[in-house]
């Protein structure tokens, strides 16, 4: 991690000054905190900027509650920068990451063969971005502040689902190693953030419109005021009994959004969102989530323009997934030696 360390400390100079983007979540703001303080005093100015307005309440929490300096995307100037850095995500993943070329690049998400930077640490095995910055600190002898520790410690927690999705050995490390410097009445405070009281009629929509096909549960919430909502009830209606994958569709401007979860047991949720969508769009993430976004064009062959029939978009949602599902299945089937 030392000669990781260095390699890092290389690609920067004394009067460099630094644009670290992110698309926030609680990840994505902890890691871009700690590269800032790995490079501190190290460059004449670093400032995080998150590509899109932060809605979700648990994040607007986190940044309020932990005082975290974010300046806007629209509002910010690229030439007043030197070197340029993407953490927690990768150029292909949004079309505003794409006008750039980055000298560092640190992300737990499967690689992408379109993402190039002089330095590229991509580990998909890590269940977060903040266990391979709490590394890098770790290797640089820094002991995170409150802020920070607590940022990074709450990272690991929401993006590993509290170790309930994919983790390895390395986070447990980090988060053991954060434990001693976080302030848990604070972590608490921050969990207790998910809605508002505006989410719950997509909570009522979302029960009305649910339909369950096998193991797998679908509902479409159409035009929404924010996609973070899809992944909130993704992630909620997962904990029914019965099921084991959640898939939930609105439509965000002018793009249809599908979130996908599971219980990560042998399922891939980025194949299948791939498989389901690829074509149409942006589509992948990880075994047990995944997200694609359809520009609302580009479906006009196979919906009419939204006007509030949701039972259509819902079968087309489903018809795609159950069509991507059975072809896989298939394909494993034909991969396995005959007895």
């Amino acid at each position: 991690m030392k000669s990781q360390l260095a390699r890092l400390y290389q690609l920067f100079h004394h009067e460099d000054h630094l644009l670290i983007l992110i698309d926030a979540d609680p990840d994505s703001i902890a890691s871009a905190l700690a590269l800032k303080r790995l490079l501190w005093h190290r460059i004449s100015g670093c400032l995080i900027s998150p590509i899109r307005p932060i809605t979700r309440p648990q994040n607007q929490r986190m940044v309020r509650l932990l005082n975290i300096p974010l300046l806007p995307y629209p509002e910010v100037d690229p030439a007043h920068f030197t070197r340029f850095a993407l953490v927690d995500s990768q150029p292909p993943h949004h079309e505003l990451f794409a006008r750039h070329r980055y000298d560092l690049i640190i992300d737990h998400h499967p690689r992408h063969p379109d993402s190039t930077a002089r330095l590229l640490d991509i580990r998909p095995t890590y269940g977060a971005t903040s266990t391979i910055l709490t590394e890098y600190l770790r290797a640089a002898r820094i002991k995170p502040s409150l802020q920070l520790a607590t940022a990074l410690y709450y990272g690991i927690k929401t993006d590993t689902s509290n170790f309930e999705r994919p983790a390895c050995e390395a986070d447990i490390r980090a988060f053991h190693y954060l434990f001693r410097y976080t302030r848990l009445a604070l972590v608490r405070r921050l969990e207790f953030a998910e809605l508002t009281l505006a989410m719950l009629q997509y909570y009522q929509q979302a029960l009305r419109r649910y339909r369950v096909k096998g193991n797998r549960l679908y509902t479409f919430l159409g035009p929404v005021s924010t996609p973070d909502i899809l992944v909130i009830i993704a992630d909620s209606f997962l904990r029914v009994e019965e099921i084991s994958w959640t898939i939930v569709g609105g439509i965000y401007q002018d793009h249809l959004i599908v979130i996908f979860r599971n219980d990560g047991l042998r399922k891939n949720a980025g194949r299948l969102a791939q498989a389901a969508f690829g074509r149409l769009g942006k589509a992948g993430g990880h075994a047990t989530s995944a997200r694609a976004e359809v520009p609302l064009p580009r479906l006009e062959k196979y919906l009419p323009p939204w006007s509030g029939q949701w039972q259509a978009w819902l079968e087309f949602l489903m018809e795609r997934v159950e069509k991507a599902g059975r072809l896989a299945r298939k394909k494993k089937e034909e991969a396995l030696p005959s007895a």
